[in-house]
């Protein structure tokens, strides 16, 4: 459904992609990660038809992004970062709003409005100005405005940014749902948690090029290595702990699950390592264990130590 081959884009003498090349079938869900300035954002322009590419060639829905960017945007639905809604208009208003810029009559317009509010559990506010929602509440809407001609592709950049925890698990139950009904969805996102969850590929850039590419699973076995993370019983000892292991290198601490994460490269030997350490410590532990990493942890272990999305 998505066909990106060798695919850059320069701005000046500033290439802001490089030989990009991937795929996404219909029906499943590509996360694209990458830091600030990795060419993310540019990326989904250039399949959105915001942009055309330097070099290389971008297929959407079959269609070629710069011969065919009226059958392309046809066939597409974008979310941005940012809310497109109108603030002085109600949900529904919007909805119909956006149907009627979209070429639907009056009538259609409603009709669908109201089918969008029904599937997104908006009915309760419908008639509200959207001035009054939440975050999460807002996002719904938006996602809603971006469905309102059914597209076969969707683009969401960053969908939940700003949302509390429950919002964002709606969110991620929404765009679930709208991948088993064959929409092909291309999520850019800062949690690195919600791409493990939503994503059936992942493509990670750097620098604007491909360096790591496949299913989350198979990025984490690439790492070639565990982590042995420790849990102490009592919080007040996290500290301590983080000290007596601060000699390896990669040691995460995590006050928020009360762990210290220690790279395992030699597996079991290591975590009798770990042990040996904490048992001279005279820590009570709770837990201590080998781990596969995590999405986090191999995005750090591919781009380098600044974690921003």
């Amino acid at each position: 459904m998505i066909e990106v081959e060798g695919v850059g884009k320069a701005f000046g003498p500033l290439p802001a992609l490089r030989d990009v090349s991937f795929s996404v079938p219909t029906g499943s869900i590509c996360g694209l990660l990458g830091h600030n300035g990795a060419g993310k954002t540019t990326m989904v322009k250039i399949l959105s038809t915001l942009l055309e590419p330097s070099s290389g060639r971008a297929l959407v829905a079959g269609f070629d992004v710069v011969a065919e960017p009226g059958k392309v945007r046809s066939s597409i639905g974008v979310t941005g970062q940012d809310a497109a809604l109108d603030p002085s208009l109600t949900g529904r208003e919007n909805l119909v709003l956006f149907g009627r810029l979209r070429g639907m009559r009056r009538k259609q317009a409603r009709v669908r409005a109201d089918e969008l509010i029904e599937r997104f559990e908006l009915g309760y506010a419908a008639d509200r100005g959207v001035a009054t929602y939440s975050g999460g509440m807002r996002r719904r809407i938006d996602i809603a405005v971006s469905l309102i001609v059914p597209p076969a592709v969707l683009f969401l950049d960053e969908p939940t940014t700003g949302l509390d925890p429950r919002s964002r698990r709606d969110v991620w139950a929404l765009v679930s749902d709208l991948a088993a009904q064959d929409v092909t969805v291309l999520l850019t996102t800062q949690y690195l948690e919600e791409a493990d969850v939503l994503s059936d590929s992942i493509v990670i850039l750097d620098a604007g090029r491909v360096i790591a590419s496949g299913t989350a699973a198979e990025l984490k076995r690439r790492m070639g290595f565990s982590y042995c993370e420790v849990t102490p019983l009592h919080p007040e000892d996290l500290a301590r702990v983080a000290a007596v292991l601060g000699k390896y290198e990669g040691v995460e601490v995590d006050a928020d699950t009360n762990t210290v994460s220690v790279p395992a490269p030699h597996g079991v030997t290591t975590l009798g390592e770990v042990f040996r350490r904490l048992e001279e410590l005279d820590v009570e532990l709770m837990d201590i264990s080998l781990r596969k990493p995590s999405l986090d942890e191999v995005f750090l272990h591919l781009t380098g130590p600044t974690l921003t999305v």
